[in-house]
């Protein structure tokens, strides 16, 4: 899924929409000794709007258009779909729309026995419907068949007592301490997936998309151990895997024009492929393109593969995962930010026999920690 088929989604998941309806809801809470302590599945359409809400608002976290980072996109081994495997178990939920108990015991039994999360946690999953209105090849909706895109999404809600602290007793007219002893469920879930993924407006069974809340530390055991895929480096990992790429390769050449360029090339890539489904990845022969476009010598631009193959064991990278916001130059005791649109205004350079940093300032007013600064 790319950006805009999430964006679709998540923002159609709302009985508002009049395309969507979230017809049922698995709830399950498991302890930290992997015992499933309780198993319910409700009807959305005799659930209290406020409780209705709760699920919506949680749920939908899980949508996140932070796609390749947050949100990432996985595929099944063949051997998923084999009797007992993952694949096989969300299909067989999702087929069951939740009505098939043995079918929703079966699936809370894998998720226990298998996710290593180490404290308690509840198990929030909907099936939901959403009717894809079809379009032609200027985004405009025609009068066809719609498609009924049926899918299960789940989140994984760390369960705690709160934080202790003080409270006013109205019967004593006074402050004292507060134990908080009710198990909270969170409504910002750790972890989630939605299957089977919503791959060019249709579904695809044979992926699924993995949401963790933090993009720097996914549950491996979540991808792995529940969904049977193959772990994905995080997005910090490939951007340092990258950083680690380009110091060997390009090593002493390796300046601010340079880091510059190779960050406005990678812009390029992800430009050029924003509609995509796939994620747009680059590999050791992008890469090599990429440096010979800037100038970078024949004898480096031949060292990229057997080093990418080195740092990455040859897995390509996704490029909105290396793409540089904002440029951070840093030296001892300075910290120099620049905005893309003052990347051009920067220079290095050699003064007086001196490596100096040098900014362009057009516009003579400046100011230093709020006030005005004369420049002579």
């Amino acid at each position: 899924m790319n950006k805009k088929e999430t964006s679709e989604i998540k923002k159609n998941f709302s009985d508002k929409s009049g395309f969507f309806i979230m017809e049922r809801i698995l709830t399950g809470f498991i302890d930290a000794e992997k015992n499933i302590r309780y198993q319910k599945t409700i009807s959305c359409l005799t659930m209290p709007t406020d409780e209705h809400d709760i699920y919506d608002k949680t749920l939908k976290r899980v949508l996140n258009t932070n796609i390749g980072k947050n949100f990432c996109e996985y595929e099944f081994p063949n051997e998923a779909y084999e009797e007992g495997k993952p694949q096989e178990i969300l299909y067989s939920l999702l087929k069951s729309e939740l009505k098939d108990e043995a079918a929703c015991e079966n699936f809370l039994n894998h998720i226990a026995n298998n996710f290593q999360y180490g404290e308690p946690y509840a198990v929030i999953t909907a099936y939901c419907c959403y009717t894809v209105r079809q379009k032609d090849k200027n985004d405009e909706i025609y009068n066809d068949e719609d498609e009924i895109y049926r899918y299960i999404i789940t989140a994984f809600c760390p369960v705690g007592t709160g934080n202790d602290g003080f409270m006013f007793d109205n019967s004593n007219n006074e402050i004292i301490r507060k134990f908080n002893t009710e198990l909270i469920i969170s409504q910002m879930p750790t972890d989630g997936f939605l299957y089977p993924v919503f791959s060019n407006r249709s579904s695809d069974i044979n992926h699924v998309m993995y949401y963790a809340k933090s993009a720097a530390k996914p549950n491996i055991s979540m991808i792995e151990d529940v969904l049977g895929c193959s772990f994905i480096m995080s997005a910090e990992n490939e951007k340092a895997s990258f950083q680690n790429i380009l110091k060997d390769v390009v090593g002493d050449d390796l300046d601010y024009m340079v880091i510059k360029t190779i960050n406005e090339k990678l812009q390029g890539v992800a430009e050029e492929n924003k509609d995509d489904t796939d994620r747009t990845v680059i590999d050791n022969s992008k890469l090599k393109d990429i440096l010979t476009d800037i100038g970078i010598s024949k004898e480096r631009v031949d060292m990229v593969e057997p080093v990418f193959e080195k740092v990455c064991g040859n897995v390509p990278l996704t490029v909105s995962n290396l793409i540089e916001n904002k440029t951070i130059l840093s030296a001892s005791g300075i910290t120099v930010n620049i905005k893309p649109d003052a990347a051009d205004k920067i220079r290095t350079s050699v003064v007086d026999g001196r490596k100096c940093l040098l900014i362009d300032i057009d516009d003579p007013n400046i100011e230093i920690n709020g006030l005005p600064v004369a420049l002579t």
